[in-house]
């Protein structure tokens, strides 16, 4: 990514390379149509960590307390990863599903749109 300076010369280092997260790599979530949740998370995770345990522990953790989440069925859930829509192997590593350092993950249950409706 590009970086754009006030000051003419200016460098500095990116403290967000893969290299400074242990192993781990960063992965943004978010789920469409929640806005109580106004940007998607963002998550270290282990790269061969499976999609299915990220789908079933840990984004349930994350949004379990939106009341929407109860009516979610994970295997009706449209997944992206950033806009490309996409069908997971939940078997598979969320490297192996193609989520590296900063991807985005994007989520949408459809016929659950927020409280009452209201996207949020």
């Amino acid at each position: 990514m590009a970086v754009v300076a006030l000051n003419e010369g200016y460098t500095g280092q990116m403290r967000d390379r893969v290299e400074n997260f242990h192993g781990n790599q960063l992965l943004y979530v978010g789920w469409e149509d929640h806005l109580m949740f106004c940007a998607p998370h963002c998550l270290a995770v282990a790269p061969d960590m499976t999609f299915g345990t990220l789908a079933r522990e840990v984004i349930p953790a994350m949004y379990g307390m939106h009341p929407d989440w109860d009516a979610v069925q994970i295997e009706s859930v449209e997944w992206f990863r950033s806009r490309e829509r996409f069908t997971p192997d939940f078997n598979a590593s969320l490297a192996d599903n193609g989520l590296g350092h900063k991807a985005l993950l994007r989520l949408r249950t459809p016929g659950l749109t927020g409280i009452g409706g209201s996207h949020s």
